[in-house]
């Protein structure tokens, strides 16, 4: 909390100079209401960052500069994919936050949430961004559970000309991963007014560097054979978190010396499988046609290829990845109408897991691997060798011969796995998938009243909107396949909601008070409708003070990979849950929590107990567990929120704002593993089968099919948080800010650990001060962020993510004649290398030189 007082007390410091008499007073936000209305008494809290804030940032794009916004938390899979959440359970692909460009879904489809701003405006075309932390799912649906960001563009009629920006950089200083690395971002913006109804623009970005590094040695199966006391390096079982190629489904227990050891293959660095190598390439063009004075139409194309290092619960090259996005839109004070449609084409990217996987497999097979490691341990401990040294001889005589890395054969055996799409054999990532989105909204009392109608109150507004979307997949029978096209299960995979909502409002008490009911209803093709409210007041005493309350709901429908994924990982068969998916095998599986421990015990009865094998498995039969859960339900969150906003001080040049929220939870949609026990033959055994020849099935590799299931949690879950923000205008053309936001997980009911782990920092706070021109047109711009250490919760990886502080800034000069703008800046100026999540990669400092130019 340090952190925070020293940025209160900034503020106070900097005001004994007379501020200019400027207002806030008349700033505006569209994105919590879905229409125009002032930041200050807006009846959710929205966060902005607009024009000014935007060229004073030192961070090394717009998109970046959001993590500064207050109550936002930002983690870093790659340098050039940065995932936004707030308020809780934040993961690496969060699909409970949706991102809108200029009101236009930018997900890509089967992932279900966007890639970092790869389909987003570059820096250039950016002219604001609104974001609502918090439900937004009554107005937008979209899955907007946990918050939503829109970005604005600049208006070809009101933005003409010719920009150009060009940043340099280098990252990796002192990295003891890799050498230092070069940054280049080249961008392009031109506009043009064609005459009074049509205006043209042309955007366009090119971006090169070198991807942050994930090399993280943390064992996470440190115990895996404890009963032996081989610990630490001397663990043959070792599963260091940035290595793939030794989890669990790459282990077997083999019976050495009358013990029973687990022992898991070799293994690949993260950085042994990957290109680091960041590219990236995105376009956009727009017509935009002047309907009127306060209406338009146009159309945009976007359009982004792009290789970098993407992770969900394993991590990915993605390589020549490809989004495009057609839209077409209607923006006007009575109706809007928006209509687009993405494609995606994920190229020629690979799951680095199951691509360390195989690279040990087409070595040589896991029998042939375990036979030879048999016979080299017993021949070692025959030579009197101790065990530890035997299990080192057993594996470099195992591994004898296989593939490493940087050598020729290496790098055509990666190509070659890297095309074949079957993560059990290789490791190809080949989808394609389209999303066509129509929506529209009629602003009823605008059109009422301009219509001369006398039937609806000047104090009464009146809002309805209906939207569609469906998802269309081109199964390629290994990632998704149609479950429902009969004797063709590659024909196209479609997937669609329909929705729709009305929002009445009341100005009373000479509009004092502002009140609006919001009533949403969502039908998904495997769901019953589902009904979202929002209910909210602001009271305003007068105009700088504004006091607000909400109550909303959302539902979250799932995802197409959570619903309907057909993918072969790793000998695990991930399959998504929905009953057309999934049907048996919840109710014939058994939870693999259950089926390690009840094996950690058979292991341990051999080895400690002096028990045979069958007499371990017979008394320990009891500790296997039925699968409890089930198929597939839409997410849920109730939320409460109490907020104030003001402009204080003369001119309003103090913008205060604070709030606070409690949200529940229920129905989480997470994964859990449950294993099918198989007879001799391959085939599930019968329901009701003698738990016996269960437990005997299962406590071997042969008799288990695994799966990795997408389903609901049961627990109800219970969080609350909230966040202070100060912006000050001080004389001199100053800029002060600071946060700090409180977020906390109250309790869990009926916990049963599935549900995504909370993953947020209960404490962190921002600090920020710039001036476009201290003197002589020199400027500079600071930004502090820090968090508190956060316990998380992944797939992947459980543990304490450590605190960090990062310090940005930039020093910028502008010539006004020929309007070029300089700007040096550092984004963690300090180089302290951190982590935003575990699993993830250190992320050092990028220092940068950037020029801008516009005419």
């Amino acid at each position: 909390m340090k952190h925070v007082t020293l940025a209160l007390l900034l503020l106070p410091v900097l005001a004994h100079a007379q501020a200019p008499d400027t207002t806030r007073l008349g700033e505006v936000v569209v994105t919590a209401s879905k229409v125009e209305e002032s930041i200050l008494q807006s009846p959710v809290t929205v966060e902005k960052l607009n024009a000014r804030q935007l060229r004073l940032t030192p961070a090394a794009s717009f998109f970046d500069a959001i993590e500064h916004l207050k109550g936002v938390q930002m983690i870093t899979p790659s340098l050039g994919f940065r995932v936004l959440n707030a308020r809780g359970f934040s993961n690496t692909t969060n699909v409970r936050f949706a991102q809108l460009v200029d009101g236009i879904d930018n997900q890509a489809p089967h992932i279900g949430a966007p890639i970092g701003n790869l389909l987003g405006p570059s820096d250039l075309d950016i002219q604001a961004v609104e974001l609502v932390p918090g439900t937004a799912a009554a107005l937008y649906g979209l899955n907007a559970i946990n918050g939503l960001a829109n970005f604005s563009t600049r208006n070809p009629f009101r933005s003409p000309g010719l920009s150009v920006q060009q940043k340099v950089g280098v990252n990796h200083l002192n990295d003891p991963a890799t050498d230092a690395h070069a940054f280049s971002e080249t961008s392009v913006r031109y506009a043009q007014v064609l005459g009074p109804k049509w205006a043209v623009k042309v955007n366009g970005t090119y971006l090169r560097g070198y991807d942050w590094i994930a090399h993280d040695p943390t064992d996470i199966n440190p115990n895996g054979n404890a009963t032996t006391g081989l610990l630490g390096a001397d663990n043959p079982a070792r599963d260091l978190v940035s290595s793939y190629g030794n989890e669990s489904s790459n282990r077997s227990n083999l019976t050495l010396g009358g013990k029973s050891y687990q022992v898991a293959r070799t293994g690949y660095r993260e950085q042994d499988v990957t290109d680091y190598q960041l590219q990236t390439l995105k376009y956009d063009a727009a017509l935009h046609y002047k309907l009127t004075d306060k209406a338009e139409l146009a159309y945009t194309y976007r359009g982004a290829n792009f290789d970098n290092v993407y992770q969900r619960s394993n991590r990915f090259r993605l390589d020549n990845y490809h989004l495009q996005q057609h839209a077409l839109q209607l923006t006007g004070p009575v109706v809007q109408a928006r209509a687009y449609f993405t494609q995606e084409n994920t190229g020629r990217s690979y799951n680095l897991r199951s691509m360390a996987e195989n690279l040990d497999r087409s070595f040589k097979p896991d029998n042939l691997w375990n036979q030879d490691y048999t016979a080299a341990w017993n021949a070692a401990a025959q030579a009197g060798q101790t065990v530890a040294q035997a299990h080192a001889a057993a594996r470099a005589a195992a591994d004898a011969g296989r593939l490493q890395p940087g050598t020729p054969e290496f790098q055509q055996r990666l190509r070659e796995l890297a095309d074949i799409n079957n993560w059990d054999q290789g490791a190809a990532l080949r989808v394609q998938a389209d999303l066509l989105h129509l929506e529209g909204q009629l602003n009823l009392s605008e059109a009422l009243r301009r219509g001369g109608s006398k039937g609806l109150p000047a104090w009464a507004d009146v809002l309805l909107g209906l939207d569609h979307r469906t998802y269309f997949i081109r199964p390629d029978g290994n990632y998704f396949i149609n479950p429902e096209a009969g004797e063709d299960p590659f024909s196209t995979l479609t997937y669609g909601k329909t929705g729709g909502f009305v929002q009445a409002g009341a100005r009373l008490w000479e509009e004092k008070i502002r009140l609006t009911a919001t009533l949403r209803a969502d039908k998904n093709d495997y769901f019953t409708t589902r009904f979202n409210p929002r209910l909210t007041a602001v009271y305003s005493p007068t105009q700088r003070h504004n006091f607000r309350v909400s109550y909303q709901s959302g539902y979250r429908f799932p995802s197409l990979f959570e619903g309907f994924s057909n993918v072969n990982s790793g000998q695990v068969k991930r399959i998504g849950g929905l009953r057309v998916m999934s049907d048996g095998v919840f109710e014939n599986s058994y939870l693999r929590s259950s089926i390690d421990a009840f094996n950690a015990a058979v292991t341990r009865g051999v080895n400690t107990g002096g028990l045979s094998r069958s007499q371990a498995i017979s008394q320990n039969q009891g500790l296997l567990q039925k699968n409890p859960y089930t198929y597939l339900r839409p997410e849920h969150i109730k939320s409460v929120e109490l907020g104030y906003k003001a402009a204080l001080l003369p001119g309003g040049r103090l913008l205060a704002d604070m709030e606070f929220y409690s949200n529940t939870y229920r129905d989480f949609i997470a994964q859990m593993e449950a294993y099918v026990p198989l007879n001799a033959a391959g085939q599930p055994l019968p329901t009701g089968s003698d738990l016996n020849a269960v437990a005997t099935a299962l406590s071997a590799r042969a008799g288990q099919a695994r799966y990795r299931l997408w389903t609901n949690s049961r627990s109800r879950v219970y969080n609350y948080g909230g966040s202070l923000g100060l912006r000050y205008e001080v004389a001199g053309g100053y800029l002060a800010g600071a946060s700090t936001t409180y977020a906390r997980l109250r309790r869990t009911e009926s916990g049963d650990g599935l549900e995504d782990g909370f993953n947020t920092p209960r404490w962190a706070a921002n600090v920020s001060l710039g001036n476009e021109n201290v003197a002589h047109n020199i400027g500079f711009g600071l930004n502090y962020h820090w968090q508190q250490r956060y316990y998380s919760q992944t797939f992947l990886v459980t543990g304490y993510v450590p605190a960090y502080g990062t310090l940005d800034a930039q020093l910028s000069y502008r010539l006004p004649e020929p309007n070029l703008r300089f700007k040096l800046g550092a984004s963690n100026l300090l180089n302290h290398y951190y982590v935003s999540y575990l699993g993830g990669p250190g992320v050092g400092a990028l220092y940068y030189l950037q020029l801008t130019y516009g005419l």
